[in-house]
């Protein structure tokens, strides 16, 4: 696409969009306010200082008076309703005189009042309370705001309230998983907990039977070739010898005399008098 086509369709976009924001002021500030709505932004030749305007402040429309022009270009102003300085940058914040916007709106919200009224009356209808113009326009776009936000608000009450009734409905599927879940956790409980059997004697218990039965003290790795043979433990370690010759040490550096083991030589056991 050239540059000569999207600045066309550019403007074909502008003029649809300008059509619809025309048909909505239309149909919020009636025909005669349409027809001159060209003249409600002014411009800077017809801004005078000491006149009171209707303007756009912080993205709403206020009630201000022009106190004095801004060196660095546009003009320091007062709101009528804050009386908080406001300073307007351009023209274009300008919507109108003050006294010429209370006729048309005084039109609109109360059904083609006269418009010759008092300067009070005409300041004061332009501006609603806390500094919010009453301006037709406006309105209109916040009902239809409020009128997005209701039906949302709607929306989800509703969502919510078919979901607390859904989880409200029983549901016989899931009360059968849940049952067989539980029962199923129940059967493995108790299979786990099944009673242990009697624990088998340890090596230095049974070196301590094979002492017993011998008339004289015995090395480790005799002890444990008896114990072997007589087939009540096994094991495949290479060196059960050292770990019983291990055993016994620290079983007789622990206890002394009340040690089963007492050694009679180097690597030579008999049993003790606290073991016979």
């Amino acid at each position: 696409m050239t540059l000569k086509q999207r600045q066309e369709r550019a403007a074909r976009r502008a003029a649809r969009i300008a059509a619809k924001h025309m048909a909505i002021r239309s149909a919020a500030l009636g025909q005669g306010e349409a027809q001159s709505e060209g003249s409600i932004v002014m411009k800077k030749s017809q801004v005078k200082v000491g006149s009171e305007y209707v303007a756009k402040v912080s993205g709403k429309l206020a009630h201000i008076r022009i106190d004095r022009e801004n060196p660095h270009g546009g003009w320091e102003a007062t709101n009528m309703a804050t009386k908080k300085a406001v300073r307007i940058k351009s023209a274009q914040r300008l919507r109108a005189e003050a006294s010429r916007k209370a006729a048309p709106a005084a039109h609109v919200a109360a059904g083609a009042k006269p418009a010759a009224k008092s300067a009070k009356d005409a300041k004061a209808t332009p501006v609603a309370a806390g500094g919010e113009a009453s301006n037709p326009l406006e309105a209109h776009y916040r009902a239809q705001k409020d009128a997005a936000k209701t039906a949302k608000a709607a929306k989800v009450a509703a969502m919510r309230k078919e979901v607390a009734e859904k989880v409200a409905q029983p549901d016989p599927e899931l009360d059968a998983a849940v049952k067989a879940a539980e029962a199923d956790r129940r059967a493995k409980k108790v299979k786990a907990a099944k009673p242990k059997g009697e624990r088998k004697p340890g090596l230095l218990t049974l070196a301590a039977d094979v002492l017993k039965d011998a008339k004289a003290p015995m090395d480790c790795k005799t002890i444990v070739e008896k114990v072997l043979a007589k087939g009540t433990w096994q094991t495949k370690g290479k060196t059960p010898h050292s770990t019983l010759y291990a055993a016994v040490i620290r079983e007789i550096a622990a206890k002394g005399k009340d040690a089963r083991f007492h050694k009679t030589d180097r690597g030579q056991f008999e049993l003790s008098a606290a073991g016979k």
